[in-house]
């Protein structure tokens, strides 16, 4: 998953594609839903990114990640205009950058996991695909990955081979019982939960792959209905 240079490197990149994407667009834009997450708008995403990066610069880690600790983000920032979100996030992104240094590998891999997952939701809001290899999407799918190795093998459904432009990586404990060759991003977004079910199940799977624990869940759980981006 690279170093935590590596990974201040990736969030430095993901914020300034982000910022610059969400800069260029008009107010309107900002104001639609995003595909990817209905309940929030794309204006909401940002607050959410600016808001994430507020509460490690002030410690406030309690609930870190749970529905609870996203939303009083997002509504502490429901009534101020867009410019003033991308000005907090652009003051607060830089000095949580100087920070990660000294911290855990496992939080920081977090870290780019979401801002790399709310940048394609942002991207399709926005529809400005673009930026799918990057580092960030990269470090954030090997973290995720780690836990769906986890969930199979706590379901006894034995290890996953996943074979992607990036080459061929192992999931879970012991021989593979099962194959899924599909591109890096896709993998990334399904595990996210941005993807449907029949999208999972349409991805090349060989044996006993069970596409059903692809989506990291509790915390994600596939779409009703398929995202196509």
């Amino acid at each position: 998953m690279g170093t935590n240079n590596d990974a201040a490197q990736a969030y430095r990149a993901t914020r300034g594609r982000i910022l610059e994407i969400v800069v260029a667009a008009a107010d309107g834009d900002l104001a639609v839903r995003a595909p990817a997450t209905p309940e929030w708008r794309v204006r909401d995403v940002l607050a959410h990114l600016a808001g994430v990066s507020a509460d490690i610069l002030a410690g406030n880690l309690d609930g870190v990640a749970s529905g609870a600790w996203t939303a009083a983000q997002v509504d502490a920032r429901r009534g101020r205009p867009v410019a003033d979100l991308v000005a907090e996030w652009s003051t607060k992104g830089p000095q949580v950058e100087e920070l990660l240094g000294g911290f855990p590998a496992d939080p920081v891999s977090q870290l780019i996991a979401d801002t790399a997952t709310h940048e394609h939701d942002i991207r399709g809001g926005l529809e400005t695909p673009g930026a799918r290899d990057s580092e960030a999407v990269v470090i954030g799918c090997a973290w995720m990955l780690r836990f769906v190795g986890t969930a199979r093998e706590r379901a006894g459904a034995g290890a996953l081979a996943i074979e992607t432009e990036r080459g061929r990586r192992i999931v879970g404990d012991g021989e593979p019982t099962g194959v899924l060759r599909a591109p890096e991003f896709e993998v990334f977004r399904a595990v996210t939960g941005r993807r449907a079910r029949e999208q999972i199940e349409a991805f090349d799977w060989v044996g006993d792959g069970r596409p059903d624990l692809l989506v990291l869940a509790p915390i994600f759980s596939a779409r009703t209905t398929p995202l196509v981006e």
